[in-house]
């Protein structure tokens, strides 16, 4: 994993100024160091800038950035971020066909494969990847992103100049490039936040390279080519081969991603999906005579404090404790305490350039920082729950009828904040419905789908295509902040393709949540883990984790802060002086109400470190 960022302008010069340029690099570089401490290069040319930070995990000797291939009179040169889990097989196709190699990285495969056949190289690979090729004949640059958005590529033009980034501080380092919020952009981030909508970078101006897609920008302008998306398709498989097919799935994208030149780890919470994970991988370890790492995370006297309730059911450790036995796992049990993770809320912001999801991100991006003090790599359960349909959403009536992102059924929580003038410029309902209508008008629903299987069908894909997609930045800035690389099996391309279509009453036969998860499982798991009911991710329940984040909101309201132009102080403060509802999130699973106030906090420090200007 790596951090990439540049510049390309087939009109420009930028060798006249070489030393200016260079600069340029070196201090877009600077600002994504963190994602590769390895090492960094760049590449400068007349008229594109190529820059690489690197965390060696594969060919730790030769596998430096930016490369730069010639084949047949064609030269290219690419800087990439990812992992390619079947590159060896790619090489050996490439290799075939009579292509050397000087190198052993999955970065020259795909490089190789570029020359060789061109853009469409993109749908020969499996694995996590961004990354940016510059035709140098062609005067073209190129920009791809995976299949599910697991790796982030931001970018935008200033000035007919196209800059890029793994994240957004790498294009703000460029000159003349300036933070501002318009009244779209504020939508994003009360009317949709933590997600957002597909390809949008919030600040005005700015977007993401969308998943499964890749541009081409020359002369002729900026193009954009779909090369991947969920198609739906009738499933004709019965439940005994739909259960062989499915367990294959999992253990093959679980093995493959197993492949490293250093250690890896897993993320244990007792639950089925991480203990899939880890079973898989302890197992792979095992044949090789190594010890699987698995950590765990919990908050300092949390048992004293926590409540079941309906979307947080029990605690994790019992459930951890007998998974470590059954594994034999060198296992690490973490704890991070409330005025940490608050004071993290901070650097969360910084870490996505963006208000973010609140504790839930700060508290992991503080166990992430520990799990890299000894691990470059870790595979984690997450995405299961998308594909699979772990969330109440799918199952319940009053979601599967909500017409609307069933994660944020209702916007009276963050509009009950924002004063009227606010509320009546941004239209903010018109434009969460508009998103909504957009974004389930890309799925296509077969003849034989009735009314509830239509609306599971769209649910499915706006789960993948919006809730996983947050959940996914999150993985990747908490763990790339610390030099860490997070891999997703569950979000295996071919996984999550045949899952997409296998109907609701396999995927939840006898009426059991992910029961064709489970089932499929069951020789990899103990019975009281694979049917254990679904408890997320862990959050803090010490009451005086609410009272320091109410201090420090009163203080920002008390000071000079720019939320003052958009929040209903009076209301804001009433609702700081009244109980939260821990158990009734306004979004998600885990966002109550203390996480309102860690994310109202969280769009006061942004605006104020990113200098921002809000244009209403």
């Amino acid at each position: 994993m790596c951090g990439i960022s540049g510049f390309f302008d087939p009109r420009a010069s930028f060798l006249s100024k070489e030393a200016d340029y260079k600069y340029i690099l070196q201090k877009m570089n600077h600002t994504i160091t963190h994602r590769g401490p390895d090492g960094n290069g760049i590449f400068l040319s007349n008229t594109c800038g190529l820059t690489h930070s690197r965390l060696s995990i594969i060919d730790l000797e030769t596998g430096s950035q930016p490369m730069t291939k010639e084949y047949q009179g064609a030269k290219c040169h690419i800087v990439y971020n990812g992992e390619i889990y079947n590159y060896k097989e790619l090489k050996k196709e490439l290799s075939d066909r009579g292509h050397k190699f000087s190198t052993t990285s999955d970065t020259e495969v795909i490089l190789t494969g570029f020359l060789e056949y061109g853009a469409s190289f993109v749908n020969k690979l499996n694995g996590i990847f961004s990354f940016a090729i510059y035709d140098e004949i062609h005067e073209t640059c190129y920009l791809f992103r995976d299949f599910f958005g697991v790796k982030p590529l931001f970018y935008t033009v200033h000035n007919g100049t196209l800059l890029f980034g793994s994240e957004l501080k790498a294009i703000f380092t460029f000159p003349g490039i300036r933070a501002i919020l318009d009244k779209n952009g504020i939508n994003e981030i009360f009317g949709l936040g933590p997600a957002r909508s597909v390809g949008n970078g919030i600040f005005l101006g700015m977007k993401e390279v969308k998943p499964g897609c890749y541009l081409t920008i020359n002369k002729y302008g900026v193009k954009e080519t779909v090369y991947f998306r969920l198609e739906s398709k009738p499933h004709e498989d019965n439940y005994e081969k739909t259960l062989e097919k499915t367990s294959y799935l999992i253990e093959n994208a679980i093995k493959k991603q197993l492949v490293s030149d250093v250690p890896v780890c897993t993320f244990l919470s007792g639950g089925v999906d991480s203990s899939l994970v880890s079973s898989v991988a302890a197992r792979e370890l095992k044949k090789h005579g190594e010890k699987l790492h698995t950590f765990s995370f919990d908050f300092t006297n949390n048992h004293d404090y926590f409540k079941a309730n309906a979307f947080q059911p029990s605690e994790d450790r019992p459930y951890v404790d007998k998974m470590v036995e059954y594994l034999d796992s060198k296992h690490h049990y973490l704890e991070c305490d409330s005025k940490t993770q608050a004071d993290l809320l901070l650097s969360s912001v910084i870490a996505h350039d963006l208000p973010c999801m609140a504790d839930i991100d700060s508290s992991l991006l503080y166990f992430c920082g520990e799990v890299a003090k000894t691990h470059k790599v870790v595979l984690t359960g997450e995405c299961a729950d998308e594909v699979f349909g772990g969330y109440p959403w799918f199952h319940k009536p009053e979601f599967l009828e909500s017409d609307t992102f069933p994660w944020t059924p209702s916007l009276t929580p963050r509009q009950s904040l924002l004063k009227k003038e606010v509320l009546d410029t941004l239209q903010m309902e018109d434009y969460v419905q508009n998103a909504y209508y957009h974004s389930i008008s890309e799925i296509d629903i077969l003849p034989t789908d009735n009314h509830t299987e239509s609306n599971r069908r769209q649910i499915a894909y706006l789960n993948i295509r919006y809730f996983m997609q947050t959940l996914l930045n999150r993985m990747d800035r908490t763990s790339m902040n610390s030099g860490l690389e997070a891999r997703v099996p569950f979000a295996d391309k071919e996984l999550v393709s045949y899952v997409f279509n296998v109907p609701w009453e396999m995927k939840a036969k006898d009426g059991v949540v992910k029961n064709l998860l489970r089932q499929s499982s069951e020789h990899l798991l103990p019975q009281e883990i694979l049917y254990r009911k679904k408890s997320p991710y862990p959050k803090t329940y010490n009451p005086s984790y609410e009272k320091l984040l109410i201090e420090r909101l009163v203080a920002v309201l008390d000071g000079n802060s720019p939320l003052l132009s958009i929040l209903d102080e009076k209301n804001v403060r009433t609702f700081l002086h009244n109980p939260k509802d821990y158990g009734a999130p306004w979004y998600g699973q885990l966002m109550a109400g203390p996480q309102m106030i860690a994310y109202l906090l969280q769009i006061d420090f942004w605006l104020k470190k990113y200098r921002i200007s809000v244009h209403l």
